[in-house]
């Protein structure tokens, strides 16, 4: 388990910065725009106005336009994309797998494997690598650094979608649905076992780990973490694993993987939650070397995001995108059909 698989692999959770902004007693009125570009520091008036007319900026709870005149003691709250961390971003020629694109965003289908963000250990060979070779002046932040076009992220051996924002008012608009969990998110996966239930929902705070501060745990009590929410549903049994679906209230950094652990049921060959063992059946003679090819299948754990759906920043229409599993995804699950049907 790498430092670097842990460190990058926060969704929305660490991507955008939460302000909140009182006036003073004697403020004189101002407007909007302006009054941010003074207190929100390195954000251009630009950005500002981005995130005024994606609706990611409120007075007192309300939706206003960037000519208001803000008023002493007025609550002005915003989210912005977070200011990136990394520096120097280095062009390089990856193929990319495209399933959509337009004049403000694109839908990649990321593999399995390929880290999203450079970061320490990691300069070179990621999605954001292969973004800025593809594509020229991508958003990036407030700063003109780091994450060009990244709205959200998945794991390193998460497969599936990504939305790639072309502009600075995409990226606003998106990353507000992203804050406000309207996005439409469904994942599918490979757990041991199978739930009692066939559909459920697992409630549970998500953060990091008294342990180890890579890993994610589940207080269940709220004492800490954030608020985390996920749906899901067997799709298909397969004696000692199931196919799930799961569709995500929250995003929190590892949610998926940390509340199937919760629940027991680990997702197949995640070597950071426990599902890198064989924890249903026997542990001896056929089956164990056929779970252990499985394993060999699987650089990491069986979870593909699978569909995707948003409104779109400019037309406002809702925009709706799914994936067929990976080829080595659909050669696992083809093992244990024949396993399940020889036995």
């Amino acid at each position: 388990m790498s430092e670097n698989d842990l460190e990058i692999t926060s969704e929305e959770d660490d991507l955008f910065e939460h302000y909140r902004i009182v006036a003073d007693k004697g403020q004189s009125p101002m407007r909007l725009d302006k009054y941010l570009s003074l207190h929100v520091a390195n954000a251009s008036r630009t950005k500002i106005q981005n995130g005024i007319d994606a609706e990611a900026v409120k007075v007192n709870g309300q939706v206003t336009k960037a000519s208001y005149k803000v008023k002493p003691l007025d609550v002005v709250t915003l989210s912005l994309p977070e200011p990136p961390r990394d520096t120097e971003i280095i062009p390089e020629n990856i193929p990319l797998d495209i399933i959509y694109e337009d004049d403000v965003l694109l839908i990649v289908n990321k593999p399995t494997g390929m880290v999203v963000h450079p970061a320490f250990g990691n300069w070179t060979g990621t999605l954001i690598n292969a973004l800025v070779y593809h594509f020229q002046n991508l958003p990036t932040g407030r700063n003109g650094e780091g994450r060009p076009g990244l709205v959200h992220r998945i794991d390193k051996d998460t497969s599936g979608l990504l939305v790639i924002a072309k502009t600075e008012f995409a990226m606003t608009f998106i990353a507000k649905q992203f804050s406000d969990h309207t996005i439409e998110r469904t994942y599918n996966a490979l757990i041991w076992g199978e739930p009692k239930e066939r559909k459920g929902t697992i409630t549970g705070h998500i953060g990091r780990s008294a342990r180890d501060r890579r890993v994610m745990d589940v207080y269940e009590d709220g004492s800490q973490g954030k608020h985390a929410v996920t749906h899901y549903e067997i799709i298909k049994p397969m004696r000692y694993v199931s196919l799930i679906k799961c569709n995500l209230e929250t995003g929190r950094t590892h949610q998926i993987r940390a509340h199937m652990q919760h629940i027991a049921h680990p997702i197949f060959n995640d070597t950071v939650y426990g599902g890198q063992k064989i924890l249903r059946g026997g542990t001896t003679g056929s089956y164990k070397v056929m779970v252990e090819n499985c394993f060999s299948l699987l650089p990491g754990q069986a979870l593909h995001a699978k569909s995707l759906g948003f409104v779109h920043p400019t037309t406002k229409q809702w925009m709706q995108f799914d994936t067929d599993l990976p080829p080595n995804f659909q050669s696992l699950m083809e093992k244990w059909d024949k396993y399940v049907q020889n036995q």
